[in-house]
């Protein structure tokens, strides 16, 4: 039961997260050097309170339950891992958008956003690799070394462990 919900939140999560990293780029698009002021101040508020409001907080539950849903299904595969990396990308783009997001806010006029094309490509992609790693839950070859794996029986470099 546990599990389900936990499930459930990180999907409505995700989806949230997700449609905020394509529409963000899209409505950021919008921005023009010459718009009026009232339409400036509502593409502003609009974006600024989509990002603060719901995609971060999305963006944080997502992350929260998925670290939660890793240890009660105890899914410690190459594959997992190779999804949190590209769990790693989504949220560097996150950063990005909130970083444009806030530079249109405050160089009013002296900022045109970038174009939104890239932005969105780069998401859908991610999400794609994001998709497919969890649904097809490839055989990832492990690539540690075996000395990282077992104990190497050594002493620490400092007399004593730290409290």
């Amino acid at each position: 039961m546990i599990l389900s919900i936990v499930k459930a939140l990180h999907i409505a999560a995700l989806i949230l997260w997700c449609a905020g990293l394509i529409a963000l780029p899209l409505v950021l698009a919008k921005h023009s050097r010459d718009e009026a002021q009232t339409t400036y101040a509502r593409l502003r508020l609009l974006t600024h309170d989509s990002y603060t409001m719901i995609v971060t907080p999305a963006a944080v539950v997502a992350i929260a339950a998925g670290t939660a849903l890793i240890y009660l299904r105890g899914v410690f595969e190459p594959w997992m891992f190779a999804k949190l990396v590209a769990v790693g990308l989504l949220v560097c783009l996150h950063a990005f958008v909130g970083h444009v997001v806030l530079l249109m806010s405050e160089r009013r006029g002296e900022y045109a956003p970038p174009s939104a094309v890239p932005l969105v490509v780069a998401s859908i992609l991610t999400m794609t690799v994001v998709l497919l790693l969890v649904l097809a839950k490839p055989v990832v070859p492990d690539i540690a070394p075996a000395w990282l794996k077992s104990p190497q029986n050594r002493q620490l470099p400092v007399e004593e462990t730290p409290i």
